[in-house]
């Protein structure tokens, strides 16, 4: 017994002296950097993963996707054509938290190939229409750090893929930098070595650069590690100076953080020659670029593949022999660590007419939080009332009572204490409420049956949960239309405002 210990202490005395000599890469100012010899690290990454726009479920609501990192058999023979092109970098767009990634990564790792992983599922992320930050989402992305967080070779985390689209829905960037703030401040919590988050933007003319202030302003803890950008300007042979990539250089030289082409590849033209890898990598841009992501690796019906797959066995198409030409070529100049500076602030910008999102953050999920106010209502939905439906509750309910402690306006940045709950933990909430406020009476816990009466459960915890719920947000009481409007704009975007107004008048009818 004696001697295995000594063996197992030996064991881990010799790995804490020897680590792993593979180098992980840090932020400093706004570029990458090796962490063991300090030299500047680009991205000369493609995009790994067959698209997942137009997934399907099944009758059970189930989404299915093919996770890249998955299957070993396929990243084992993908991964001498990845090298060919020089790459170091593979973006995947979702991933399974339940499936074993330690053999994929493991062979990437051996081949010095890096991954930037999405922290979105195809049905579990922040929507442009109805943005939020819940705990379903905190939950999906907190999972996705969890299984990827041992791996030396992960990179960094998307906290979001082109959520903001143009000037009508900027609102909802507030939500995103929230996902990106807690991100962080879970990863140290957890005790994960400092893997950066940031987030994947698309190239929209008149939101591009308040967009990248916005996710790359403010306090260490709540902005962006980096900021990508998915750009399709330059297609067919171009140049530095006319195809806007000199405008976009102008445009992000005063980022603090580093900024990448996180997607990029015009297929406008074909073959697609990639002339623009040259410029990309060159000085004209490698002061403000850390280069980019190739979209992308499979043909599919889209026409961005470099290869094609038959029967398991890859094709290589025209792109990839192009691409292959381009990045053989390539020598960009090295920064080192030593001469980069994190001190610079950008400030925030400020809202406009084609910029309303509020630098004022929704609060952190709290499960404890939501968990309270379910097991402490004594009035809740019934049970035969489908999520679909409550929408109708909620439109009476906020058309009679205070309903801002559950509902958001990222435009003001006022956010709700419990705006990050379920749709069903909110509704019992405010059930509760309209109960409590009519003195418990029986008629007020009704609602033609859609409502019903229950002993409550009171954990002793609860009570100092439910106490501090006034530090998490300064929500002031707003009119009980603005609360309707507010709590069908995120919650039930289905339900126009019309019907919510039938619904209010309807009230006394209802009950």
């Amino acid at each position: 017994m004696l001697l295995i210990k000594l063996l197992i202490a030996l064991v881990v005395t010799t790995f804490a002296a020897n680590p792993s000599s593979f180098p992980t890469i840090e932020v400093v100012g706004n570029k990458f950097f090796y962490t063991n010899n300090g030299s500047q690290f680009y991205l000369r990454g493609i995009a790994y993963q067959q698209d997942t726009s137009e997934v399907k479920s099944d009758s059970e609501k189930v989404i299915h996707f093919v996770d890249p990192l998955a299957d070993p058999k396929a990243c084992k023979r993908d991964i001498p054509y990845l090298k060919e092109l020089q790459t170091n970098v593979l973006r995947v767009y979702a991933l399974d938290v339940h499936a074993d990634h330690d053999e994929c990564m493991k062979a990437l790792q051996d081949a010095d190939i890096y991954v930037i992983a999405d922290l979105s599922a195809p049905n579990v992320s922040i929507i442009t229409d109805h943005p939020t930050w819940d705990l379903e989402l905190y939950k999906r992305y907190t999972s996705v750090i969890d299984i990827m967080a041992k791996y030396e070779n992960i990179l960094g985390f998307f906290a979001g893929n082109e959520v903001i689209t143009n000037s009508t829905n900027t609102e909802c960037a507030a939500f995103v930098k929230a996902a990106v703030r807690d991100m962080k401040k879970y990863i140290a919590d957890s005790g994960y070595r400092k893997i950066p988050v940031g987030y994947s933007a698309n190239d929209d003319a008149d939101t591009r650069v308040a967009s990248a202030d916005y996710f790359s302003c403010g306090e260490l803890d709540e902005r962006a590690d980096f900021y990508g950008i998915n750009m399709y300007e330059w297609c067919g042979r171009s140049s530095y100076f006319s195809s806007g990539y000199k405008e976009r250089t102008g445009e992000f030289s005063n980022l603090t953080i580093p900024a990448f082409f996180s997607e990029y590849g015009c297929n406008t033209i074909q073959p697609r020659e990639f002339t623009d890898v040259e410029t990309l990598y060159s000085s004209y841009m490698t002061g403000v670029w850390s280069g980019g992501i190739v979209y992308m690796y499979f043909e599919e019906d889209n026409n961005y593949g470099l290869v094609k797959l038959e029967d398991d066995k890859v094709n290589t198409l025209k792109d990839f022999d192009y691409l292959k030409k381009q990045m053989g070529a390539i020598s960009p100049n090295i920064a080192r660590v030593s001469d980069a500076s994190s001190d610079a602030v950008l400030a925030c910008p400020a809202t406009y007419a084609n910029w309303a999102a509020a630098t004022e953050l929704p609060p952190t999920p709290n499960q404890n939080v939501c968990d309270c106010i379910q097991s402490m209502a004594k009035c809740v939905v019934s049970k035969s009332v489908k999520e679909k439906d409550y929408g109708d509750l909620f439109g009476i309910i906020c058309g009679s009572i205070d309903c801002s402690d559950i509902s958001t306006d990222s435009g003001s940045g006022v956010y709700g204490a419990l705006s990050f709950c379920s749709p069903k933990e909110k509704l019992n909430y405010i059930l509760n409420k309209y109960y409590k406020n009519s003195d418990e009476h029986s008629s007020a816990c009704d609602f033609k049956g859609s409502a019903t009466v229950v002993h409550p459960l009171s954990p002793s915890t609860c009570s100092a949960v439910l106490r501090n719920l006034g530090t998490v947000t300064s929500s002031p009481t707003r009119n009980v239309k603005n609360n309707a409007r507010a709590i069908l704009k995120y919650d039930f975007p289905w339900l126009s405002l019309s019907c919510s107004l039938v619904f209010m008048v309807s009230f006394a009818l209802f009950i």
